[in-house]
């Protein structure tokens, strides 16, 4: 990617005044984040993408409007996803979290309290679900 961070393009069903909630999606890997990234288009959700937790960071502080996290473990960068996930829930308590990782097991040190945990090898389906259990929580 040469763009740290991408807005997804609205859905083909989107009209003026529709308003769909934000998610952002921290992953450094292009494909994965394109195939998550269509699969919560599809839901109906506005997706931000980000490669990197700083950057990530940043779109948290500055917009009100995401209403919820998904982060791979491995990032590039200094900062992992368990410490961009206790960030934003520092930041935003009541904030939605699913952790993913196809290499490292849920550490509850690191884990926030109301944060999911999703292992790869998995579906966008499975995050999805996960993402719907953690905005219901």
């Amino acid at each position: 990617m040469t763009n740290d961070t991408v807005k997804a393009e609205s859905g083909a069903g989107d009209g003026p005044g529709q308003e769909r909630p934000v998610v952002l999606v921290v992953e450094d890997e292009a494909l994965t984040i394109m195939d998550l990234s269509d699969v919560l288009d599809a839901a109906g959700f506005e997706v931000l993408q980000s490669a990197s937790a700083e950057r990530a960071l940043g779109l948290l502080t500055g917009r009100t409007d995401i209403v919820a996290l998904i982060t791979d473990v491995e990032l590039s960068g200094k900062t992992d996803g368990f410490d961009l996930a206790r960030a934003a829930a520092q930041m935003r308590p009541d904030l939605p979290i699913v952790v993913v990782s196809g290499r490292t097991k849920p550490d509850p040190d690191r884990m926030p309290a109301r944060a999911r945990f999703v292992a790869r090898p998995c579906r966008g389906d499975d995050i999805l679900e996960e993402l719907r259990i953690a905005m219901t929580d």
